[in-house]
């Protein structure tokens, strides 16, 4: 009993790790939130630039991140987890500096384009899972998690106090700055693993994607995280626009942007929780979905007051933030225990992708049609995912869990592990991959032997 209530604290790795692997993350997505708050009043001062390129500019890093987001994992398994860090940092940092430099709208989107080939997120999770213990991983890729989340909150904020003081390139400067920081956090606080395994639970395998992309389940949540963030950046192209209209300065903006994050976060909470806890899923998800479409309408056509306005943001952002901490839940309790990698790179691509489309889709709307009618696109986008959304099932009330092992040596002492697994309480399936030294298991959390699984941990990694 000693033992596993010592194995539920991080050790000083586990913490490093957490910490600076959050720090990396946190460092490159603000860089990546801070343009959204500014770009499509500001970029209008770029030499040819047009709505259609400007809503190009916004989403273009999306579509390199799409591209490369499988392949650098994979690449991370065969080169090391942290020269491929290094080199996405690299590449995201040069990218800034070019959209800093550039005077004209195609610069900037050159510049773009080169930030997302730093296609960083599947090689710092396998690092992270690298680092840490199975007991302990799912505490390291939660404190990542969290990571993005503050680290939009923050950009929503300090993004339009940058842009004020420092125009345009200093918002990419920033982001360079950034890119150069979370590089150094990876060389100097970031622990070297002793042993690099191939990650099959965050990394994508070869010959997997037409079992995730044929999933019953798993492609209506690619194609809602693909519509969430057509959503986010196709907004962006349109709303600055109606606070310019209201007289609101960038310094302003950035206040109220605050607000409106903490204004989410009320609404936030409870509805993941009754979610969660009720395992409401697909009702909360398409209720949401629903309520984002209708707000896209009240926002969009409608003459209101700061205040009314900050509230109807603070009810838009809600509902983004809950289906984007929902998402990937799902996507984790659903994936088959062996493919969760793949399902989790089709998924980043599918949000990518989104991303990439919803800023020039809005930006040809807003020049051929007008702001109101990118706010209508948004709209339809988001009915469309709530009637995809109406298939889902129920998950099951299990959650991935990884059993590292070693020195698998024949077939028959692989089928008496996977017997001795399988008769450990609230082990629901279980399923070994030998050339990544580890076993992929779907386990019920509350009425799992933690002891028996510990105990048999111990005695496969002797």
């Amino acid at each position: 009993m000693e033992k596993t209530q010592q194995s539920s604290a991080m050790n000083t790795t586990e913490k490093k790790a957490a910490f600076s692997l959050s720090a990396v993350f946190a460092s490159r997505m603000l860089g990546l939130f801070m343009v959204l708050p500014v770009f499509a009043v500001l970029g209008e001062s770029l030499d040819q630039a047009t709505p259609l390129l400007i809503g190009l500019a916004i989403g273009a890093y999306g579509l390199t991140q799409a591209v490369f987001q499988i392949p650098f994992g994979r690449l991370s398994d065969r080169f090391g987890r942290k020269p491929v860090i290094l080199a996405g940092l690299l590449l995201f940092a040069v990218g800034s500096v070019v959209a800093a430099l550039s005077e004209s709208i195609y610069g900037v989107i050159a510049g773009r384009l080169l930030q997302g080939c730093g296609a960083i997120a599947s090689a710092v999770m396998a690092l992270a899972a690298d680092l840490s213990r199975d007991e302990q991983r799912s505490k390291v890729m939660a404190s990542i998690g969290m990571s993005i989340g503050l680290a939009f909150t923050i950009a929503m904020f300090s993004g339009p106090f940058v842009a004020e003081h420092f125009g345009l390139s200093g918002v990419f400067w920033t982001t360079a700055i950034l890119a150069v920081l979370a590089a150094l956090i990876i060389l100097f606080l970031t622990p070297s693993p002793q042993h690099r395994y191939v990650q099959r639970d965050v990394v994508a395998g070869k010959g997997q994607m037409r079992q995730i992309l044929r999933h019953p389940q798993l492609w209506r949540l690619d194609l809602g995280i693909f519509a969430l963030h057509f959503l986010l950046t196709a907004f962006f192209v349109a709303f600055p626009h109606k606070l310019t209209a209201m007289g609101v300065s960038l310094t302003t903006s950035g206040w109220i942007y605050l607000a409106v994050m903490g204004i989410a976060v009320v609404f936030m909470v409870p509805l993941i929780i009754t979610a969660e806890k009720k395992w409401l899923h697909r009702q909360v998800m398409v209720v949401v979905m629903c309520a984002i479409a209708g707000l896209e309408v009240i926002i969009g056509y409608n003459d209101w007051s700061l205040w009314a306005l900050i509230l109807l943001m603070g009810l838009f952002f809600a509902g983004f933030n809950v289906m984007e901490a929902l998402f990937p839940s799902l996507i984790s309790r659903i994936a088959p225990p062996s493919a969760k990698g793949a399902a989790l790179g089709v998924y980043s691509t599918s949000q990518f992708l989104g991303a990439s489309l919803g800023g020039p889709i809005a930006g040809y709307l807003a020049q051929t049609y007008g702001l109101s009618a990118t706010y209508s696109a948004g709209a339809i986008i988001a009915v469309l995912w709530a009637v995809a959304g109406l298939g889902l099932k129920s998950p099951p009330r299990l959650t991935s869990y990884t059993l590292t092992v070693h020195h698998i040596e024949n077939e028959a002492r692989l089928n008496a592990l996977l017997d001795d697994i399988y008769a450990i309480r609230g082990v629901a399936e279980a399923v070994a991959l030998p050339e990544a030294g580890a076993v992929y298991l779907k386990v019920d959390k509350q009425n799992l032997d933690e002891d028996a699984l510990l105990k048999l941990k111990q005695s496969v990694s002797v």
